[in-house]
């Protein structure tokens, strides 16, 4: 696998002066990028597959507290096109798995997806003209928005200044891409990471961000299991059952937690459950050696909550873990950075 990687290295060498090359087009204004008279928070990352965009999100959702809030997503895998504007009838399949998850959980929230994040927004200040901000997801490749305050988001464990361009590594784009982020948020980091690790890490980011770009260190908080299934407490031997793109850090978490794993059913990021997958559940569940408890996430309990799933769902003692970023350090320093974007 690794000899196939440095095969297709000159394809990533390819890739990464296309991608240049629509940078500098960008840049230099012969691309059009345009900026709104509100404040707009773009969320995104240079690397594909997860990275803990949502979550990061959800914290900014709850720090702008009573601002009028929008999100704007592109709404990955959903089945519509153009503009939709969540309301009753939404579904992870009508708007995506992450929009979904922020109209349930935040609905005091505008949730709006859209391909073209400028269209997007235009259509929000027509019919929601109250609107303080907008949160733009997943959204730091979307050149033709120019926001207020761009944050990167890089993954601990496959940090961008240490990856490599599509396909031989993860990345969507060159490291230099990093120039437009106005701060770096290291995810999903070890609570104990030490202060001279952090300071190292900041020093091998920074050779591709501006001067001054302040770099930050988070973590997840999970909370304590919700069901939403079987009426049962949860015990300690469980069946995971996921679908997001990395579930190491959630698998850790629970190991530490003194939780059991008895099997994994992992299924691929945004996966789409169909009632073929809930009988496969239900026979696994049903042929473990011991009883236990159904464990997932958050982004899967939404897809899985489906009404046309309750004949499932009911039967079976599901629980998903909240979860909430936490900053190892700094974190009144970025509240500020965040609060003053906005203000001014």
């Amino acid at each position: 696998m690794k000899f196939l990687k440095w095969l297709l290295f000159p394809f990533a060498i390819l890739y990464g002066w296309i991608m240049a090359l629509r940078n500098l087009l960008y840049d230099r204004g012969i691309f059009k990028s345009e900026k709104f008279d509100l404040p707009v928070i773009s969320v995104g990352n240079l690397t594909v597959g997860g990275t803990g965009k949502t979550p990061h999100v959800e914290f900014l959702l709850r720090l702008l507290g009573n601002k009028k809030k929008a999100t704007l997503s592109r709404g990955y895998k959903r089945s519509t096109k153009g503009f939709v504007l969540a309301n009753e009838e939404a579904s992870a399949a009508t708007i995506g798995d992450e929009p979904f998850q922020y109209y349930l959980d935040f609905p005091e929230t505008t949730v709006t997806v859209c391909e073209k994040r400028a269209e997007g927004i235009i259509k929000i200040q027509e019919l929601k003209p109250e609107a303080e901000v907008i949160i733009l997801d997943d959204a730091f490749q979307h050149r033709a928005v120019t926001p207020t305050l761009n944050l990167l988001i890089t993954d601990f464990f496959r940090r961008f200044d240490t990856d490599f361009m599509l396909p031989t590594g993860l990345l969507r784009e060159p490291r230099c891409g990093a120039k437009r982020a106005d701060a770096v948020l290291v995810s999903k980091c070890p609570e104990n990471l030490a202060a001279n690790e952090r300071e190292a890490i900041k020093n091998s980011i920074r050779k591709y961000t501006k001067p001054g770009t302040p770099v930050f260190f988070t973590t997840y908080k999970y909370g304590s299991p919700v069901g939403f299934g079987k009426p049962v407490v949860p015990g300690k031997k469980i069946m995971l059952v996921t679908g997001i793109a990395n579930p190491e850090p959630l698998i850790r978490y629970l190991l530490e937690q003194n939780y059991t794993i008895i099997s994994h059913l992992n299924w691929p990021d945004h996966h789409h459950y169909t009632a073929a997958d809930l009988e496969k559940i239900r026979n696994t569940l049903e042929q473990l050696p011991e009883e236990c408890s159904i464990f997932t996430t958050r982004k899967d309990a939404v897809k899985l909550m489906r009404p046309d799933f309750g004949f499932y769902v009911e039967k079976l003692p599901f629980f998903y873990l909240p979860i909430e970023v936490a900053f190892l350090a700094d974190q009144p320093q970025f509240e500020q950075m965040v609060l003053s974007a906005v203000k001014a």
